[in-house]
């Protein structure tokens, strides 16, 4: 025969229900009326966010980004509620609120001894109010006057062309998060940081888009001797290179010969953490590195500016290629000469698969133009080709104003009280013909964010049926819809991945 054990039965001194025995001599729910293990823990607290960058205060001076009803979140809500520790943690979870109703729910289940051997567990919840509270970095941000290193970009050049590019890749790459202001200047931007290494953390970027050298000092502001505390100002000077694409450059003698004594006359096709320079001619190339160019530095003898059209009449390619350049000649001849003589030009060009009868070409009339002796003394004694062709346009699609269907961001910059409003225009002008560029290069706008503009697709259709009923030319490089963002909501590449990348400098 056998035995089967039934557990001992007592009635609730509380209420008289039948239970089994346990030391309390009490039911759950007389236990739980009874005891509140949630006696001591708070209901209802306080969180500080900041409103300018989205940041909540993790005491005592900490502040880290938090996403709604994340697991940091979590973490920092829990780290408020005091007498935790005296309780076991089993479960915890939001419960949603209304994004803009400044409220924060968390739901607990703790567990707790009660008495001997006796385990009560409760659920319970605290009501977090998410109070408003500015962070140090964003009050010295809008002080704007507390700043402790600034870095001062510079580049010695007509233009501002360089400056619009890199403002695109920093935009697109976030590196501006840390800058308390911007301010521009009229020969670059000046950016202005809290933390020093925020602002060599910005050097470091810069390097890796332009060959540049940079000189750091330091200014004693006030000194505790008392403390051994001072508060010093840090200004980094960064330079660029006076060398931007499409220009003309007469490489000095010596940097000629490091190269295997290529022709000195050299255009430069691109310019990023290296300037390339290449030979229309043969297509021999060269990379110039920076710390190279500042030993034995130069200036260009001719910029984009100089550059006139031309109307290509006929092109032979002689079979020669250097990646997406095909060396060729061509008969070219000045758009200005047309209805006035005759004058046909002979030049030899690495854009012979580019180039048609009929299309229009920039490039410089070096045959018509006055040159410093220094500049070109490194051709003493060498042929100077009357014309270099540099690359195609369509001076068709400039005849008219159209509004463009797409659009680019721009930084939040003060301007220099002091720039003329003569220095203002021609940066207009610059900024016109860069978005120019944007459109002819699909190389140039890979690295830059581009975004669709309000009615971009009822934009972009009428432009294809005006193109279509005034035949204007099928090869025209232009910025595509699928190419366009809709919206700006963070950056394409972390800071980190950025460094090491190679990109393209429009200067």
């Amino acid at each position: 025969m056998e035995f089967q054990s039934t557990p001992a039965t007592i009635l609730c001194c509380m209420c008289g229900t039948t239970i089994q025995a346990n030391p309390s001599n009490m039911c759950v729910n007389c236990l739980r009326a009874q005891v509140d293990i949630t006696d001591g823990l708070p209901k209802n607290l306080t969180v500080q966010f900041c409103k300018g960058c989205d940041r909540y205060l993790n005491p005592p001076t900490q502040w880290i980004s938090c996403d709604l009803e994340s697991k940091e979140l979590l973490s920092l809500c829990l780290k408020r509620v005091k007498g935790l520790n005296k309780v076991r943690l089993i479960d915890a979870g939001f419960i949603w609120t209304e994004p803009h109703s400044r409220r924060i729910k968390v739901k607990l289940t703790i567990q707790k001894e009660v008495f001997h051997s006796t385990i009560l567990q409760q659920t319970f919840q605290i009501e977090y109010v998410v109070a408003a509270q500015q962070c140090e970095a964003c009050q010295r941000k809008d002080a704007k006057d507390t700043w402790q290193a600034v870095v001062q970009a510079r580049q010695r050049v007509d233009h501002k062309r360089t400056f619009f590019y890199l403002e695109q890749v920093i935009l697109k790459h976030n590196a501006h998060q840390n800058t308390l202001n911007i301010k521009e200047k009229p020969d670059g931007i000046d950016f202005f940081f809290s933390h020093r290494n925020h602002a060599a953390k910005m050097v470091s970027f810069l390097q890796a888009v332009a060959p540049l050298r940079s000189s750091q000092s330091e200014k004693l502001i006030s000194a505790d001797q008392k403390n051994n505390t001072a508060n010093v100002k840090s200004t980094y000077m960064v330079e660029i290179v006076p060398i931007c694409r499409d220009d003309i450059v007469c490489l000095p003698a010596k940097t000629a010969q490091s190269f295997g004594n290529i022709i000195p006359l050299l255009l430069c096709v691109k310019v990023s953490s290296m300037i390339y320079l290449m030979d229309p001619f043969t297509l021999q190339t060269a990379e110039l590195q920076g710390p190279v160019f500042w030993q034995n530095p130069f200036r260009a003898i001719a910029s984009s500016k100089q550059m006139i059209p031309f109307m290509v009449l006929d092109v032979t390619l002689l079979g020669p290629q250097n990646g997406r350049y095909s060396l060729a000649d061509v008969q070219i001849a000045r758009s200005s000469d047309f209805g006035k003589n005759d004058n046909v030009l002979y030049s030899r060009t690495h854009l012979g698969n580019i180039l048609h009868p009929g299309d229009t070409v920039l490039g410089y009339d070096l045959g018509n133009s006055n040159y410093n002796d220094d500049d070109v003394s490194a051709m003493k004694g060498r042929t100077v080709p009357e014309v270099v062709l540099v690359r195609k346009t369509y001076p068709e699609r400039r005849k008219k104003n159209r509004v463009r269907h797409w659009r680019l961001n721009n930084m939040n910059m003060e301007s220099d009280d002091g720039m003329k409003q003569a220095e203002i225009n021609k940066a207009l002008i610059d900024y016109n013909k860069f978005l120019e560029e944007l459109e002819e290069d699909p190389t140039l706008r890979a690295n830059v964010n581009i975004f669709k503009a309000d009615g971009a697709d009822d934009i972009y259709k009428r432009h294809k049926q005006e193109d279509e009923e005034e035949m204007l030319d099928d090869d025209f490089p232009d910025i595509g819809l699928d190419e366009l963002k809709i919206t700006d909501e963070g950056s394409d590449d972390d800071d980190d991945e950025m460094e090491g990348e190679d990109m393209e400098e429009e200067q």
